[in-house]
């Protein structure tokens, strides 16, 4: 992967054709390595889900399965792990789980201690991913602490006031704020006042 962030690097020297065409080559050697390893896995903020095949008709009772707090093996029992490592970031062990698909693959679900950042690979020894390029699905507001949605509704309040040429929501407040103060000092003049 380029180093985007150095100062001036050759990335920021490039037409956009030149990085158009240095992307596409960054995508497909990137989608080269993630292809060689020996599983396949996606990623949301808060989760990671990694699937490892395995012989057809494995059971349970047939695998390894360690999941850590920093720390990932699989395998079948009494042979090398087929995927053995250093986690890229820590998991809540509690909340990570393992099933088996279709007795041919190991489903690993991880949860995220830090559901705010995107892995750039799972095992940290394995190829990495440019997470700059990460398109994250849509999420519903639904999806979304209250906190966080209060948040955000008023980000998209305020954005369309703004361009429907209209007071933000703290503007409205501070104009609500003023009438208030006018109503209690009527005996004050404000007809040449300037709100900022």
């Amino acid at each position: 992967m380029m180093d985007v962030d150095s100062p001036l690097s050759d990335y920021d020297k490039m037409t956009p054709e030149q990085r158009e065409v240095a992307d596409r080559e960054a995508k497909i050697r990137q989608d080269e390595e993630q292809a060689a390893l020996p599983y396949t896995w996606t990623q949301e903020l808060g989760e990671v889900d990694v699937i490892i095949p395995v012989p057809q008709g494995t059971r349970g009772k047939d695998l390894t399965v360690v999941i850590g707090k920093k720390k990932l093996s699989v395998g079948l029992k009494n042979t090398e792990p087929i995927i053995s490592g250093e986690l890229c970031k820590e998991v809540k062990v509690e909340d990570s789980t393992w099933t088996i698909q279709d007795n041919k693959s190991v489903l690993v679900h991880l949860e995220k201690i830090n559901d705010q950042t995107w892995w750039e690979n799972v095992l940290t020894h394995h190829p990495k991913i440019d997470t700059k390029k990460i398109e994250p699905t849509n999420s519903k507001l639904s999806d979304l602490d209250n906190e966080t949605r209060g948040m955000v509704e008023k980000m998209m309040f305020d954005n369309a006031q703004k361009q429907m040429g209209k007071p933000t929501s703290d503007e409205l407040k501070k104009m609500e704020a003023l009438k208030k103060f006018q109503a209690a000092h009527p005996e004050l003049d404000f007809s040449q006042a300037k709100i900022t």
